[in-house]
């Protein structure tokens, strides 16, 4: 479904991703691992498009010049260079870290923002289904996204990513600055929409130990490279992931 070839991304002189080579094969969650600033969200931004947009504003406003180098390939198309709006319309939908949803509009709001290119008809029966899938937002769906909890925004995040109808969901860092069940009740709803939903998943976090047991493949990130891949069985019993992501 997906495939990068040597991808590479400097800004000005710094290299935020380097050569990676990751494949996610459709029906899987594939994990990307690694500390803060290994290169997890560019690699996500360059994925969905959202780099082509910071590079063309650093250009207008003569900022730091942003480097694409390498491919990707999504169901075997070249979208290296492809416009943000239309690998969304591919079904690449990415929910970025930190959550941002839109504090001063209702949970109801977020949610048909999320569907605002399709039919009423079929936003209202996605946010009955998100509903029934967050029932932690029902009972707030009147309130202003602002005044829920860090995690309730983080389920209004998802559930809006989900309105737009991905075949390939981009979450990064979702369970970022969350407490230990709020971060379990989050991996069990990215099981949940691979299993009921039918989406794919690729997820970069730096709390591993709660993704590990979910995911099919993995990756580990270090200063913009790959340096280990494998499946879960494969990560979780590696020493060296054990020490660094697991504390063992």
């Amino acid at each position: 479904m997906l495939k990068t070839n040597e991808l590479t991304v400097f800004y000005e002189n710094a290299i935020a991703v380097n050569n990676v080579d990751i494949e996610v094969e459709e029906g899987e969650i594939v994990g990307l691992f690694g500390p803060n600033g290994a290169g997890k969200s560019t690699l996500m931004y360059t994925i969905s498009g959202i780099i082509l947009d910071k590079k063309k504003k650093e250009e207008m406003r003569g900022g730091e010049r942003i480097t694409i180098l390498g491919r990707i390939e999504y169901e075997k198309k070249d979208i290296t260079f492809l416009k943000p709006n239309k690998r969304a319309e591919m079904g690449i939908i990415l929910c970025p870290e930190r959550r941002r949803v839109f504090p001063e509009s209702s949970v109801v709001e977020n949610l048909k923002i999320g569907g605002y290119l399709r039919s009423w008809r079929e936003v209202k029966e996605d946010i009955e289904k998100m509903f029934e899938i967050f029932p932690e937002l029902e009972k707030h769906k009147n309130k202003p996204a602002g005044f829920l909890s860090g995690g309730e925004q983080q389920m209004l995040a998802i559930a809006r990513a989900l309105m737009a109808k991905p075949k390939l969901l981009l979450l990064d860092e979702p369970l970022l600055g969350l407490a230990p069940l709020v971060q379990k009740r989050i991996v069990e709803v990215v099981k949940r929409i691979r299993d009921e939903l039918g989406v794919t998943v690729l997820v970069a976090e730096q709390y591993a130990r709660p993704v590990f047991p979910i995911i099919d493949r993995g990756y580990i990130i270090e200063r913009g490279t790959i340096s280990f891949s494998g499946t879960s069985e494969e990560l979780m019993s590696n020493p060296n992931v054990k020490a660094a992501y697991l504390g063992v």
